[in-house]
C-alpha cells in the first residue's frame, strides 16, 4: 500500500508516496504533475521499491520562494536518496522529471544513481531541435505536440472543473518558475552528460512535438553511456500511449541495469 510521507531539506518540504519492495525507484513527474506516471509508478511498484515525490508547487503542494530552479530540485532529491542511505538507485524522469533525473546524476559523486530513464525529457539546448514554446499553445495545440492520437487525449477547458482548471494554472505558474528561463533547459547540461557512465535509456514517442526523436538522439547520444528507444504511436508521454511497449522497455533496463551489491 502506498503511504505518504515527508522529508525536508534546506527548509523544502518534500511530499513522497511509496510503494513495493526491492531495488528503489525514484519516479520523477513532468510538468502534467504525479498523475502522468502514477501508472508507470503502480506497475514499478510490482518489483521495485516506489518512490514518487510530487514537486513542491504541484497539485497543491507548498513552493517555498527559495526554490526556482531544476537543479535545486535534483539537489533535494539527492539528499533524500543519501538520507535513507538508499544504494542502487534507478531514477525514472518523465518530461520535466527526466531534466531533474539528468541533473541528480550530474551531481552523484557518491555513485547512488546506477541507471537513468528518460522519458521524453528537455533539459538540454540542442541547437537544430528547438523546444516548443509550451506556454504559447492552446488547449487544442498541446493535445497536437503532445499526443499521437490528439482526438482521444484533447480536453476541452471548457468542460474542466472550476477546481481543475485551477490547478492546472497552478501547476503552470510552478512550471514558469522553475523552467520558463531560459526555456527548459540548463545552458550547460548538454556539455556535462559526458560525465554520466551509468547506463541512460532515453524513450521517446516517435510522434512527440514538444521534444522530438532527433532532440531525443542528440540528448543520448550526450551521455557517456546512453541509448535511445522510440517507442511507435505514442507522443510527449508514451508511458500512457503505450504503456506494454513502455514498461516492458524500462522492465529490462531496470534488470540490466542493477548491481550486485548489497543495500547499505
Amino acid at each position: 500500500m502506498s503511504t505518504d510521507a515527508s522529508a525536508v531539506y534546506a527548509d523544502l518540504p518534500l511530499t513522497l508516496s511509496e510503494a513495493g519492495a526491492g531495488r528503489p525507484v525514484l519516479v520523477l513527474h513532468g510538468g502534467g504533475g504525479p498523475a502522468t506516471v502514477a501508472g508507470l509508478a503502480q506497475h514499478l511498484s510490482r518489483t521495485a521499491h516506489t518512490i514518487t515525490p510530487v514537486h513542491p508547487g504541484w497539485d497543491g503542494t507548498h513552493r517555498p520562494a527559495q526554490l526556482t530552479g531544476i537543479d535545486e530540485l535534483a539537489l533535494a532529491y539527492l539528499h533524500v536518496l543519501r538520507e535513507r542511505r538508499l544504494r542502487d538507485v534507478l531514477v525514472v524522469g518523465s518530461s520535466l522529471g527526466g531534466w531533474a533525473a539528468a541533473e541528480m546524476a550530474v551531481r552523484d559523486s557518491a555513485g547512488i544513481i546506477t541507471g537513468l530513464v528518460l522519458i521524453d525529457a528537455v533539459g538540454v539546448q540542442v541547437e537544430t531541435e528547438p523546444i516548443t514554446d509550451f506556454f504559447g499553445l492552446d488547449a487544442r495545440g498541446v493535445a497536437e505536440h503532445s499526443w499521437h492520437d490528439p482526438d482521444r487525449y484533447y480536453q476541452d477547458p471548457a468542460a474542466a472543473p472550476a477546481g481543475e482548471i485551477a490547478r492546472r494554472q497552478a501547476n503552470m505558474a510552478t512550471m514558469r518558475i522553475l523552467a520558463g528561463d531560459p526555456y527548459m533547459h540548463h545552458p550547460t547540461l548538454l556539455s556535462r552528460l559526458g560525465q554520466i557512465q551509468v547506463p541512460a535509456l532515453l524513450l521517446w514517442g516517435e510522434s512527440d512535438r514538444i521534444v522530438t526523436p532527433a532532440y531525443g538522439a542528440a540528448y543520448a547520444d550526450a551521455f557517456g553511456n546512453g541509448r535511445l528507444e522510440v517507442i511507435p504511436e505514442a507522443g510527449h508521454l508514451p508511458q500512457i500511449e503505450q504503456p506494454d511497449a513502455t514498461f516492458a522497455l524500462i522492465d529490462a533496463h531496470l534488470r540490466r541495469t542493477s548491481s550486485p551489491l548489497p543495500q547499505r
